[in-house]
């Protein structure tokens, strides 16, 4: 990679913090939480700028104060959500004409017409480390269905990868290639951490593939199967 090449991360949390650490052994990485980045900072100068932060807070205020305030040649690399398909019950890919409007479309859309290199990473359901299937706090029912899930380590190796590539367009789905179903992945994790299973009601069809990934890039998945996650 060009060490030369600046990389700015909005945002600092559970993703992003391991991003930049990976990203500066090559290049680099500044990354500001959203709430400290100045209008006037040389922030903005950066090359690229990842977009990792959550939904919530004025998100697509802050997305265009981003598009507006990054230099008109930097690459914009938005972490985006596979729940932009939750209108599907079927196998999905990038190809989907999406036809329901939600916060995850519109940021898209923002972005994809304010810039001109823009990266739509669509991330499923980030899990790995502490991040634990069925460990949820509050929550003893749940829809039972196919999960479309991916461990964090898969995302940082994924994105270092496109940086690496050079590509800086397009819309990519993140999604482990196995999609065991949320009742398996949760009676296995109860037997291994202690847990509560929990209540399952319903089923969803839907499997978003990343065959688009996989074939593209040649990627072999660091972690292809949720239920091999916390092995």
């Amino acid at each position: 990679m060009n060490k030369s090449r600046g990389i700015g991360i909005v945002g600092c949390g559970w993703l992003a913090k391991p991003l930049s650490h990976e990203l500066l052994k090559d290049l680099h990485v500044e990354c500001f939480s959203r709430e400290s980045t100045k209008d006037d900072s040389l922030f903005w100068q950066n090359d690229i700028v990842i977009i990792a932060i959550n939904t919530k807070d004025n998100y697509l205020n802050t997305l265009q104060k981003i598009a507006a305030l990054t230099k008109p040649t930097c690459e914009i690399i938005l972490m985006s959500s596979t729940s932009v398909y939750r209108e599907f019950d079927s196998d999905v890919d990038e190809n989907a004409l999406i036809t329901k409007t939600s916060l995850i479309k519109e940021a898209e859309d923002l972005l994809l017409n304010s810039k001109e290199r823009v990266l739509i990473l669509r991330l499923g359901g980030l899990m790995g480390e502490d991040r634990v299937a069925g460990r949820w706090k509050s929550a003893t029912d749940f829809s039972d269905g196919f999960v479309n899930y991916i461990h964090r380590d898969d995302v940082i190796n994924i994105v270092k990868m496109m940086i690496k590539s050079g590509v800086n367009q397009g819309i990519y789905n993140l999604v482990a290639p196995a999609h065991p179903t949320r009742k398996e992945i949760h009676k296995k994790n109860s037997r291994k951490f202690g847990s509560e299973i929990g209540n399952f009601q319903g089923f969803s069809n839907r499997r978003v593939l990343a065959d688009k990934l996989i074939k593209e890039f040649n990627y072999t998945f660091l972690h292809p199967n949720p239920l091999e996650f916390w092995d």
